[in-house]
């Protein structure tokens, strides 16, 4: 794999003598899943994707998260898919941690490295392909768009994070901010992925307890999390799924803390399951 700092799966298999001492945990509030289950057995292949496999996850759960699905994504060489997305009412993000991919979105191309990040609306045509020698891994974040009568769906984009600034949370001495891809009163979007960063030492001072749904994967550093009733050391590489409501805070590690972050914004709930 080719030199990150972001984290993703450490794929192969543990040791045989390997003690079962590791963090998952699953709950009714929320599901750790750290980066050492994340090993080749629980891999997907995906239909119309060549030299590709999947590590899902998320995907929505009756009675737990319900609005998307969460993948890290690792294409080997001379692999991709001119069929990616199976769904037409689905919209999409990709982020990419490794590699570098060559993605095409409605006859436009562009190359998507360390960093890259695209938006693709419903019903956009795209394709991905790696051409690079390394392997490429990205995640790739869906949900099912839901349209409003009078507002557009959005256009696609691309961007890269170290081309975004942080956003630094008032009041916090630019030790905890945001890297946001899309404006938050952009009511065409509803969805936002997110980097979230917090300097060593830094807060999330109080209980967010709301109705939005997360996914969190920690990008880099580590830091203690705390999950509805529970306080939980994570790292690099380590995934927080979290359902509506489930409380949550964090204290940072020793190193800057960062993760990618889903939540479904801007929309008013459904009445009726």
């Amino acid at each position: 794999m080719a030199s990150t700092t972001y984290a993703s799966p450490a794929a192969g298999l543990p040791p045989q003598m390997a003690l079962h001492t590791n963090r998952a945990v699953f709950t009714e509030a929320y599901a750790l899943i750290p980066h050492g289950v994340m090993r080749d057995i629980v891999t997907s292949a995906l239909p119309h994707w060549s030299a590709t496999r999947a590590w899902i996850i998320a995907r929505p759960l009756s009675g737990f998260a319900e609005t998307f699905a969460q993948y890290v994504v690792e294409v080997l060489p001379g692999g991709g898919s001119t069929r990616p997305e199976p769904d037409a009412g689905a919209e999409g993000v990709l982020f990419v941690v490794a590699g570098q991919a060559a993605l095409s979105i409605d006859g436009k191309s562009h190359t998507l490295r360390t960093g890259g990040y695209a938006y693709l609306p419903p019903g956009c045509k795209w394709t991905l392909a790696n051409k690079a020698k390394a392997p490429l891994r990205f995640h790739w974040i869906r949900k099912r768009y839901e349209m409003v009568d009078g507002i557009d769906v959005p256009n696609p984009f691309v961007a890269n994070e170290q081309d975004v600034p942080i956003r630094w949370m008032p009041g916090t001495r630019d030790t905890w901010g945001t890297t946001r891809f899309v404006e938050p009163d952009d009511l065409s979007h509803d969805m936002h992925v997110n980097i979230v960063t917090l300097e060593p030492g830094a807060v999330i001072p109080f209980e967010e307890t709301h109705v939005m749904e997360h996914g969190l994967y920690v990008l880099e550093g580590k830091a203690v999390y705390r999950l509805n009733r529970d306080w939980h050391e994570v790292e690099a590489g380590d995934f927080m799924w979290l359902r509506a409501f489930c409380p949550q805070a964090c204290y940072a590690g020793p190193e800057r803390f960062r993760y990618l972050l889903y939540k479904d914004v801007n929309r008013h709930p459904k009445l009726t399951l």
